[in-house]
């Protein structure tokens, strides 16, 4: 528990965490300040809050109730710890909490006096963390922030889209809101968002992650939709997981459809999607008019501009002009059907005297025409020998 009680203050106090407030929250109390604030609508100063902080045990460096926080070196803390200051629960939303000057801050430690046990601390006002998404950067994301403002403390907040499966913000909101129960189970913490779709947009996913919310307590928000209201994972809430995740699946699937039905409909106008080519048709004829001239690639792409796309106005590529002469090649290249060439005849070596007709030649061409390879021969050599027998 150590070792999450500061993940969680570094984590809260790190740059990267996207903070909105609605207001009075929006900066980090200083030394200088006389008032502590918090989100009870009750004004602590200093010496108020470090009195009710020291009201508690630390969890962390194990200093009893009456006395400041203490260091691994064995002096006092500056700070007290924040698994300490978020068990007031007038204090669960700050940053920090400074140790009072009287304690001597920086100097050794030394225990204080006993003091009464610390009260019931009543039922404290839920923690809503908020997350807000927008697939593109040319979606619009103010509206979200606007509804999450007046009812979050910490809003974070990405352009990315759910096919993307890590999505750093959100994680980092679930991050925070796990590791608030964790040091404070009886804090109720709520995870806020405009509609369902921005957390997930199949049943798969959105399941998974009513999973790990059912497991660490927290409640999930919807300030939008059919099924808006807050939701709480045990219980009858589980059932209402179900149902949302079925619904985020159906609207997964009327989306998918309508956007085929888009691309067909488009497509039977001409227009297939996708990138403009880089040569188009009149590109190409002056490429190869340029190539039959006997003028090299290189020299070509630079002549070609291209018309369309984030490049515009630039040459294309050498491989792409390449590219675009080959396929044009292989486009322009006959299909007919293949030609068979007539046979050669085979070729007969005569030996022994005379060049003539005779029973002995004819034998000899025979034998060499009798592997079936030029079946025109053998027949003609077979009526020249049984002619010359007749005669």
């Amino acid at each position: 528990m150590i070792l999450i009680n500061e993940q969680l203050r570094e984590f809260c106090e790190s740059p990267g965490v996207d903070h909105v407030s609605a207001g009075r929250h929006s900066q980090k109390p200083s030394q200088n300040q006389g008032v502590v604030r918090d989100t009870s609508e009750v004004d602590l100063a200093p010496d108020q809050a470090a009195i009710a902080v020291e009201r508690n045990d630390c969890p962390k460096c194990d200093a009893p109730a009456g006395c400041p926080c203490r260091t691994r070196g064995g002096k006092t803390a500056t700070k007290y710890h924040t698994a300490r200051f978020i068990l007031v629960p007038a204090l669960r939303e700050e940053l920090d909490i400074l140790v009072p000057e009287d304690r001597g801050p920086g100097r050794p430690w030394k225990p204080g006096p006993p003091v009464e046990a610390a009260p019931a601390a009543p039922a404290a006002e839920p923690i809503r963390i908020g997350y807000a998404r927008c697939s593109t950067a040319q979606q619009e994301l103010q509206s979200q922030l606007d509804a999450l403002e007046p009812l979050c403390k910490r809003i974070f907040h990405e352009k990315i889209s759910t096919r993307v499966k890590t999505r750093p913000k959100l994680e980092e909101a679930l991050k925070l809101a796990y590791d608030i129960k964790e040091v404070a189970p009886d804090q109720e913490v709520i995870l806020t968002v405009h509609e369902l779709k921005r957390l997930a947009r199949n049943a798969a996913e959105l399941m998974t992650l009513s999973g790990q919310l059912q497991a660490a307590g927290v409640q999930l928000e919807l300030l939008t939709g059919p099924l808006s209201g807050i939701y709480d994972p045990n219980g009858m809430g589980a059932m209402f997981f179900a149902v949302l995740a079925a619904a985020a699946q159906i609207e997964r699937n009327y989306i998918r459809e309508k956007t085929l039905e888009g691309q067909v409909t488009a497509a039977a106008k001409g227009n297939h999607g996708g990138r403009p080519k880089v040569i188009d048709d009149d590109m190409l004829l002056f490429a190869r008019a340029l190539k039959d001239r006997g003028v090299p690639v290189p020299e070509i792409a630079k002549k070609l501009t291209i018309k369309t796309g984030k490049n515009a106005g630039q040459h294309p590529s050498v491989a792409s002009v390449y590219r675009a002469l080959a396929e044009a090649e292989e486009s322009a290249a006959p299909s007919g059907p293949e030609i068979i060439a007539p046979r050669q005849p085979t070729r007969a070596d005569l030996t022994g005297p005379g060049i003539g007709t005779t029973n002995e030649v004819v034998d000899t061409l025979v034998e060499q025409a009798g592997d079936g390879t030029n079946d025109v021969v053998a027949a003609l050599l077979a009526q020249a020998r049984s002619e010359g027998e007749g005669a």
